[in-house]
């Protein structure tokens, strides 16, 4: 049998692990060796088999996709759909980046975690995450593939309010699963469309019939597409729905990690890679999700600008680094969007995890005398280089990379969607727009790293004489995860080479049985010659100005350290906190739910109708009844009599009528 029909293996190996630690965490948490080989081992395990099936796919390369049926799930007259999963391309660059990048995330967990009390929980919380994504990114149709999207949502809560007895933390994951249930209302009402109008949720049903059925930029294909990508939106941090992502930093470092790099956020990206036909039907739609992309990419890279968590800094960065996809599959460039999805987890893997050794070396530096904020507020560090030079290289590739500097992974994907949307342009002036949007982020998003890793590691140390004795590198097993995403975020753009590198764009021509349906409708000439050097020229100028303008504007001046610096004023305050973006949806939707809630279904429904009227009313009914009945004992027998005969009589007067 094919290694693709054991691809529910990949699935199988971290649900055990789930099993196993939590069966450890209720009886034993104390094993902790136990639990750190079943934990990694499992990802590794499931590692293995998506090489193998990508292996299997590289020597055959089918053109359809294998369908691997597990079992009637929903046998329902003409729905029915089985528990299924779809072997292809696509399936296979989301098989290795899930289980791979996770591998390491879970490896360097076992370093970062190991004195938790919670550590077999975590664990067991961390493989079911995997375990949902795997579903997520293999379900052969709609209903299978929510199964996982509403996994990730149940896991990020688990870990973003893992540390729960903080109220900060717990209300950071209730804000994760509440903002993505709002999305999630969109993807179900385009599920219930797509059946309506095709008859079917299947995935490769639905690519054969939607060109035959659906009318090109018809209203159905529109806004069966506009609720996808409100799903879209939510699960994946773009305007409006984005604001539970940088909260989700309350969760531990390496959950920031595989959130923002390998599974949650890049599951919106995927979907649209996966339904490319539909978006390419609907060409309103992609317009649509290119700009939203656009703003989002360059919105969140201006709040950037002036965060102080060396985690916040990152979170926002992931916020654009999305739009950057959303603007690649909006222009009708689905490779692109996904080629960026996988340099992404690269470098971003890397800098949360660098940053999670940061913040490692600073909490076992400032555990007597700070607190917990302090040591991730990037004014209290300066001059780590010394103390930690691995963390700081390795550092440094994922900023290069980030910044689109060749030939780093970041500035190849990066550059393709920036291209992309010029050439787009030549038809749809808006996407000219769309395009010097992505530039300038690209300029602040090379600033702000550069502001990330000049207050980090460079100048003078802030941490204190007491606190500098104790800075250190951290244990392999959390740097070696770091030297592995080195290398992937240095050589990843080989991936996809193109062709003025002297590449073959692998990866375009390994997702072509994917994607190709799409073009015939919303094709895409990418630009060659001149114009395509001058679009690489000014995308390194712009990357590397930002850099150097980050570095000569951090170090310029002094630092103060966190606890003695100057508040915001001005524009700067703005971006610090954040446009008051939450502040505005707390005063206009949070307090007056909350007032509905309380003033009106609390007090006038729960407490006026439904305890009043319905309970208390019926109990007084009741017991006015009884009163009434109490009323007829009176313990004369001459009283009974009376009332036996008049009985009596009204029954004789109704049988006799």
């Amino acid at each position: 049998m094919a290694i693709s029909h054991w691809v529910w293996l990949a699935v199988a190996f971290p649900l055990a692990g789930f099993l196993a630690n939590g069966a450890l965490a209720l009886r034993r948490p104390q094993a902790r060796g136990l639990v750190s080989l079943i934990g990694p081992g499992a990802l590794l395990a499931a590692f293995a088999v998506s090489v193998g099936v990508f292996l299997e796919l590289l020597r055959e390369a089918p053109h359809a996709p294998t369908i691997v049926r597990l079992w009637s799930w929903l046998p329902a007259g003409r729905l029915q759909i089985d528990l299924a999963f779809q072997v292809d391309q696509l399936a296979a660059v989301m098989l290795l980046v899930v289980t791979g990048v996770g591998s390491l995330i879970h490896i360097f967990s076992v370093g970062y975690m190991k004195e938790d009390p919670g550590y077999a929980r975590y664990f067991a919380y961390l493989n079911l995450f995997v375990v949902f994504m795997l579903v997520l990114v293999l379900g052969s149709s709609f209903p299978v593939l929510f199964i996982g999207w509403e996994g990730v949502g149940l896991c990020s809560y688990l870990l973003i309010g893992f540390w729960f007895n903080d109220k900060a933390n717990a209300d950071a994951g209730k804000k994760a699963f509440i903002m993505n249930r709002i999305g999630d209302f969109g993807f179900l009402v385009a599920m219930f469309i797509i059946w309506s109008a095709l008859g079917t949720l299947e995935f490769a049903e639905v690519a054969a019939r939607a060109p035959r059925m659906l009318t090109q930029n018809g209203a159905v294909v529109t806004l069966i597409t506009l609720f996808l990508f409100l799903g879209c939106t939510g699960k994946s941090a773009q305007i409006p729905l984005y604001t539970w992502l940088p909260d989700a930093m309350a969760g531990p470092t390496p959950v920031s990690a595989l959130i923002h790099a390998a599974t949650m956020v890049t599951a919106g990206v995927y979907l649209i890679a996966r339904t490319n036909v539909l978006f390419a039907l609907a060409p309103t739609t992609s317009t649509i999700v290119a700009g939203i992309g656009a703003l989002t990419a360059l919105f969140a890279a201006t709040i950037g600008l002036r965060q102080y968590d060396i985690k916040k800094v990152l979170a926002y960065s992931t916020v654009s680094q999305l739009g950057y996809m959303f603007l690649g599959v909006g222009t009708g460039a689905y490779v692109s969007g996904v080629f960026h999805l996988v340099t992404h987890a690269f470098f971003k893997a890397l800098l949360f995890l660098g940053a999670g050794s940061v913040i490692y070396a600073m909490h076992h530096a400032y555990h007597v005398t700070h607190s917990h904020d302090d040591a991730q507020d990037m004014r209290n560090m300066g001059g780590l280089r010394r103390y930690m030079p691995i963390t700081f290289w390795l550092m440094m590739i994922a900023t290069l990379a980030i910044s689109g500097i060749p030939p780093f992974s970041g500035f190849f994907s990066k550059d393709e969607i920036l291209a992309a949307a010029f050439a787009r342009g030549e038809t749809q002036p808006v996407y000219y727009l769309f395009y010097a949007m992505g530039v300038l982020a690209a300029l602040l998003t090379a600033f702000y790293m550069a502001r990330l890793m000049a207050m980090t590691f460079l100048g003078q140390n802030r941490t204190g004489e007491k606190e500098r004795a104790h800075l250190h590198e951290a244990p392999w097993t959390m740097t070696g995860p770091l030297v592995v995403l080195g290398v992937l975020s240095a050589l990843g753009g080989a991936l996809n080479l193109p062709p003025f590198a002297a590449g073959s764009a692998a990866l375009e021509h390994w997702l072509e049985p994917v994607t190709a349906p799409a073009a015939q409708f919303f094709g895409l000439q990418m630009p060659h010659g001149s114009v395509e050097y001058f679009l690489v020229g000014a995308a390194v100028v712009v990357g590397a100005l930002g850099l150097v303008a980050g570095f000569r504007a951090t170090l310029g001046r002094p630092i103060a350290p966190a606890r003695v610096a100057l508040p915001e004023t001005g524009f700067a305050r703005v971006l610090s906190r954040k446009y008051f973006v939450d502040e505005f949806y707390d005063a206009v939707v949070v307090r007056p739910l909350v007032w509905l809630s309380r003033a009106v279904l609390w007090k006038g429904v729960d407490q006026g109708v439904v305890d009043g009227a319905a309970v208390n009313g019926t109990a007084k009914l009741s017991q006015g009844l009884g009163w009434l009945g109490s009323r007829l004992q009176t313990g004369q027998v001459g009283m009974y009599v009376v009332f036996f005969l008049v009985g009596v009589l009204w029954i004789l007067r109704a049988v006799i009528r």
